[in-house]
């Protein structure tokens, strides 16, 4: 202990420990974390092949008047666990929700301003693709109080397009960026490297493209092969090795950087000011509704945390939704304390900067004292930097980030 105790002073405290965690029950007794609305709507044109979200390819026209009477139904059901409490952020994600009519976002809007405590400055974001994309509607979105877009561009590359399968081609993603531009304020650019058969070269013309529309904030995401994908099981030809990878990561920081974008997340650079504060409540384990089919959430009450997942399916979960009888819940699991330590590592560590370490006791209710041994191994492995305020990764962490949070399992 004598090597945490100078980082970590809270570690000295003489507790009761069972099985390395504090033996005491949840109790949030400093107030509980902001709140934030996740909705999700699950259709999209076309299914991509590396998407392992809860997507559904759509014939014909949306069912917008169900969608919209049922996530009214959902949210009503969830109202009596929220009662009081201000929604800090709003994020409208898919699938691709850009495929909702203007009324019916309007509609939306209409109804969380009905139901909830939503603030005029409340960051509310929709989710967009190049390929429906309109100028009117992107307009209209604004109007109704969609006040962020986040455009799903993933690469300028027409060649990198085809191969993910994307219905926009480059050209039509310029449009887009535009579009939003003329829209609102608040826009963020979701790209993809890592690709195959991309290079240096072509990598760098994806970011320089991206950055030359000098919006505040890119979303830069490495090609995965996600379980359960069309990529998962039939991987494309030429994706680029691990040391391609890697050179490829190093160069966007740098170039983003140049740029005045600031790394603050994996996946996440941002100007000064514009951090994407839906993601940033994620990550300090802040709580959050979910409603929509799939949606999943996390909500913190005086003496526990529960977690909730809706049906996926989405003709399901309209059914389930408007009978009011809990019938569209597929999951609600209150979280045992030896889990939390996990769930919280699994979401801070990913900041760049890390969080105060009074955040895991606010989070969690539970004592910093009960994870010593774990920050302890972290320490002593380089993983974790000495920080007496914070609790957060240091340069060999953030390179071996799974590692560093598999400490807290």
């Amino acid at each position: 202990m004598k090597e945490i105790i100078p980082v970590f002073p809270e570690l000295s405290r003489s507790k009761k420990q069972v099985g390395g965690m504090v033996n005491r029950a949840i109790s949030f007794t400093q107030g509980l974390p902001p709140l934030s609305l996740y909705i999700h709507v699950p259709w999209c044109v076309k299914k991509c092949p590396y998407c392992d979200f809860n997507s559904h390819a759509q014939k014909g026209e949306l069912p917008e008047e169900h969608y919209l009477n049922a996530l009214a139904a959902d949210l009503e059901q969830t109202l009596p666990l929220i009662w009081g409490r201000q929604i800090h952020t709003v994020f409208i994600g898919g699938g691709t929700p850009s495929l909702l009519s203007a009324q019916a976002v309007e509609r939306m809007m209409a109804m969380l301003r009905n139901y909830l405590n939503i603030w005029p400055d409340t960051e509310v974001t929709l989710e967009a693709n190049p390929g429906t994309a309109e100028a009117l509607r992107f307009k209209q979105y604004a109007e109704s109080g969609i006040n962020r877009i986040s455009l799903g561009i993933q690469s300028f590359d027409d060649r990198a397009l085809g191969i993910l399968g994307r219905i926009h081609d480059s050209r039509q993603a310029i449009e887009a960026i535009e579009m939003a531009q003329k829209a609102v304020g608040r826009i963020n650019l979701d790209l993809m490297y890592a690709l195959p058969g991309q290079t240096l070269e072509s990598c760098k013309n994806d970011i320089e493209t991206a950055l030359s529309f000098d919006t505040e904030h890119l979303s830069l995401y490495h090609l995965t092969m996600e379980p359960n994908t069309v990529f998962a099981k039939y991987p494309p030809s030429g994706l680029p090795d691990d040391d391609t990878s890697a050179a490829l990561q190093d160069m966007l920081i740098e170039l983003t950087a140049s740029r005045g974008l600031e790394q603050y997340e994996v996946s996440a650079y941002a100007r000064p000011g514009a951090r994407a504060r839906h993601n940033v409540n994620y990550w300090e384990f802040g709580d959050y509704i979910g409603i929509g089919p799939g949606a999943h959430g996390k909500l913190s009450f005086h003496d526990r945390i529960v977690r909730t997942a809706k049906v996926r399916n989405p003709e399901s979960w309209m059914e389930k939704a408007v009978l009011r009888n809990g019938s569209h819940l597929a999951e609600e699991r209150e979280l045992e304390s030896s889990e939390l330590p996990f769930e919280f590592m699994l979401n801070a560590l990913r900041l760049k900067e890390g969080v105060p370490v009074s955040c895991f006791e606010e989070r969690t209710s539970l004592s910093l004292a009960g994870i010593s041994r774990q920050l302890e191994a972290a320490l002593k492995k380089g993983l974790l930097d000495a920080d007496p305020m914070r609790i957060k990764a240091s340069p060999l962490g953030w390179r071996f980030l799974n590692d560093l949070q598999g400490l807290f399992l």
